[in-house]
């Protein structure tokens, strides 16, 4: 097995199109994988304005968003409630298990799911949905387990732009525009 390979088997991917939910990490996906603690111990983070546009559309066109993360951070809760996503699982230390739990809640089944991962703790993830993406600053392992790699960084647009390549496969990009024009 290469060192590009992913060391197990995916699932079956789906057609984008089918895509319902996507389920965001956020250190390196939704930020650029930077944690600034502060000298009080507050730690902050950076989010991209962009972004933030592509995951509103998302969910007026009807569609859901999730976030698993690794960590908890009271930063994460702030920008995910100003942006009215609802599903999230902080502190996961397992993130396929995650996938299950948020299929379970949510009622939509992991393959028509699309996670957005950048490091080696999301590669459970990326293997478990129906259409695994990587952000361009993905370690290699994870752009090798993905179907889609976006041309832009995590933190950076990267987010945006998953989600138009997924309205776009729908013939959804025009609706989502026409939000804001």
């Amino acid at each position: 097995m290469t060192p590009h390979a992913p060391d197990r088997p995916r699932a079956k991917t789906v057609d984008p199109a089918r895509v319902e939910l996507i389920v965001l990490d956020v250190d390196g996906v939704l930020t650029d994988g930077s944690i600034v603690v502060h000298a009080d111990g507050v730690e902050s983070k950076t989010f991209h304005a962009a972004d933030g546009v592509g995951i509103r559309a998302w969910l007026r066109l009807g569609f859901r968003i999730a976030v698993i993360s690794g960590r908890r951070t009271p930063a994460v809760d702030r920008r995910l409630a100003d942006l009215g996503v609802r599903d999230i699982i902080q502190g996961s230390t397992d993130k396929a298990r995650s996938i299950d739990e948020l299929s379970h809640s949510t009622g939509v089944a992991p393959d028509v799911m699309a996670f957005v991962g950048d490091d080696w703790p999301d590669l459970p993830a990326l293997r478990r949905v129906g259409y695994p993406i990587a952000v361009a600053d993905a370690h290699e392992r994870v752009r090798a387990a993905s179907v889609y790699v976006t041309t832009r960084p995590g933190g950076r647009g990267a987010v945006r732009e998953a989600i138009e390549h997924l309205l776009s496969a729908r013939g959804s990009l025009d609706a989502a525009v026409a939000l804001y024009d």
